[in-house]
């Protein structure tokens, strides 16, 4: 019986352990003239990613984002994941044939939970790479931002290379990707709401805000931030 249990665990956590969107590779079939593309797959609504291009000679290059629509559709976005002023923008069209690669970043995660627990039940279940909050604390507090929004998560995804933000809501776990700004899914989860930090977990008790010259904010209460993004 022990074993049988066992077994059943072992199952259960293999499933609620894999269930993060994971990279899809798939290729251009077609290109429209409103700016979408079509793709040789279907891929899960909402992912975002990037085309690239085979110049020959052992040379390829990104040369644009995606998102992922319905019925193997895409829509083409310019590529902002490393923007400088001097680097210049990749001209080339996108062409039937091009790479695509949705989720390039889905390794590497961040966290919004209401307490230490929570993040780290997540960040224990999952194999991410963890983009720890306090650094997203410090651009939150830096911006003089008082609660979520998916602006503010999108400029940190983009300076950070984050591909997937999981975010504790009543009693489930969103799983948004940053770049399209869309959930992916979400996962049932059961948490304790009496004792969430605002706006979001993160060591503020170690962080110096003075030296930024930080004036105190009231920040939305936990949970009313996150329903603030739906």
């Amino acid at each position: 019986m022990l074993k049988i249990l066992s077994i059943l665990l072992t199952i259960s956590y293999t499933l609620f352990a894999n269930t993060l969107p994971s990279t899809i590779n798939t290729t251009i079939s077609d290109v429209t003239s409103t700016g979408q593309v079509q793709l040789s797959k279907n891929i899960p609504k909402g992912m975002s990613g990037i085309i690239i291009h085979n110049y020959g000679n052992g040379l390829s290059a990104i040369t644009h984002a995606v998102v992922s629509k319905e019925s193997g559709s895409a829509s083409v976005i310019p590529y902002e994941a490393i923007p400088h002023e001097n680097i210049p923008n990749i001209k080339t069209a996108v062409t039937k044939g091009d790479k695509v690669l949705f989720g390039n970043f889905y390794k590497n995660a961040l966290v919004i939970a209401p307490n230490r627990d929570v993040y780290r039940k997540i960040t224990t279940t999952y194999n991410k790479t963890w983009i720890h909050p306090d650094a997203y604390a410090l651009d939150f507090m830096k911006d003089g931002e008082t609660h979520l929004t998916f602006k503010s998560l999108k400029k940190f995804a983009q300076l950070n290379q984050v591909g997937l933000v999981l975010i504790v809501a009543q009693n489930r776990l969103l799983i948004l990707d940053p770049i399209s700004e869309q959930f992916l899914g979400d996962i049932p989860m059961q948490v304790n709401q009496s004792n969430a930090m605002s706006p979001f977990y993160a060591r503020f008790g170690q962080i110096d805000t003075s030296v930024f010259g930080f004036s105190e904010k009231n920040y939305t209460p936990y949970f009313q931030s996150v329903a603030g993004l739906k």
